[in-house]
């Protein structure tokens, strides 16, 4: 399906009036709304208990397992939106890639893409081979109500990453590679990830994803002019594919300072903003017409409540005159971080905020 086929906005859901998807939209808000990257996961013991034994990839295939631990956040802090519990590689091992998430390393790809015949691993992605998603979609909107749920998936730069590396890299050296000496394959390489990607995001928003999340998590390892040229127009053609829909798009990635702007032009209605850059500046960077999201440090949860506190005063006073503002943080939760720092924080910038 084409973005021209792409259907319209559909009539509003019960999630329409929520304060989450009015902050995506830019409208007034009751108070401002939080989420956090990595809500679902390994700070909560419920969810560690629940996934004792049962390999990652395993569990992001059971569709009452992906119920409950997207919903444990949800009934634990309060928050104003659920987001879906996957991984971005969960397309590549649909179409049949070769890879695994081995605990402590992160993804591991058995074969990496580098040359062109190798392009033939990544075949088109199906509604059918992700069956379990639409499933498990089902199943979470019928519990969540009026709580909007968000769709994600990886970003073509960063699901190529992985693919060329063969696993997680600092350097990313055989991915510039390619993208420096064989421009044609990498773009080749970055289109067909985009149309995989713009798929399973389809499969979210059809199933019932109020809003969808690209995760460019690695986008900060390149300069802008290599960003404008070797990665945006990957990235703009998911984002345009998906526009029909009327669904809120977030776009996110880590250390992307220096290419906010170029982030939004890409085509979000939100742009993700990490700890680095303060909301005001960001604003700035990014232009207008695009609501931001972010940027409470990770890290400063760890500390103090009323350290807490007063850090999260700071984004919330440079983020008093955007447009429109969700609360996050600059990245994920981290896996130690205490569960009853961020109920606290929840409830900390709903009071704050309310008006």
């Amino acid at each position: 399906m084409s973005a021209n086929d792409a259907p319209r906005a559909q009539q509003p859901s019960a999630t329409y009036e929520s304060a989450f998807l009015k902050a995506c939209r830019r409208e007034p808000v009751p108070h401002t709304p939080v989420w956090f990257m990595r809500q679902a996961g390994r700070s909560l013991p419920e969810y560690r208990k629940v996934r004792e034994g049962i390999p990652m990839l395993e569990s992001c295939m059971r569709p009452e397992l992906v119920t409950e631990i997207t919903l444990q956040p949800v009934r634990r802090h309060d928050v104003d939106a659920a987001i879906y519990f996957s991984d971005i590689v969960v397309p590549l091992k649909a179409i049949g890639v070769d890879l695994d998430i081995k605990p402590g390393v992160g993804p591991v790809v058995e074969r990496p893409i580098r040359t062109r015949a190798a392009l033939a691993q990544l075949r088109d992605l199906t509604p059918e081979d992700v069956s379990y998603v639409t499933e498990a979609i089902g199943l979470l909107t019928r519990e969540l109500g009026a709580t909007p749920l968000i769709g994600f998936a990886g970003a073509p730069f960063t699901l190529a990453s992985y693919l060329v590396e063969g696993g997680p890299s600092r350097t990313y050296e055989n991915a510039k590679a390619m993208m420096y000496g064989d421009p044609e394959l990498w773009a080749d390489l970055l289109d067909r990830l985009a149309d995989i990607t713009t798929a399973f995001l389809k499969v979210q928003i059809e199933a019932g994803a109020s809003a969808v999340q690209l995760f460019d998590s690695w986008a900060g390892a390149l300069a802008p002019v290599d960003y404008r040229r070797s990665v945006l127009p990957a990235s703009a053609k998911v984002f345009e594919a998906v526009a029909g829909y009327g669904v809120p798009r977030i776009h996110f990635g880590v250390g992307t300072g220096e290419l906010l702007n170029l982030m939004g032009e890409a085509g979000a209605d939100v742009v993700g903003v990490d700890w680095r850059v303060p909301l005001d500046e960001a604003v700035r960077r990014v232009g207008p017409g695009k609501a931001l999201q972010g940027n409470l440090d990770p890290t400063v949860l760890f500390a103090p409540t009323e350290a807490v506190e007063a850090k999260t005063r700071e984004v919330l006073e440079a983020a008093a005159g955007l447009e429109g503002h969700v609360f996050n943080l600059g990245h994920g939760v981290m896996p130690s971080t205490d569960p009853d720092a961020l109920t606290r924080l929840v409830e900390y910038v709903h009071t704050h905020t309310a008006h």
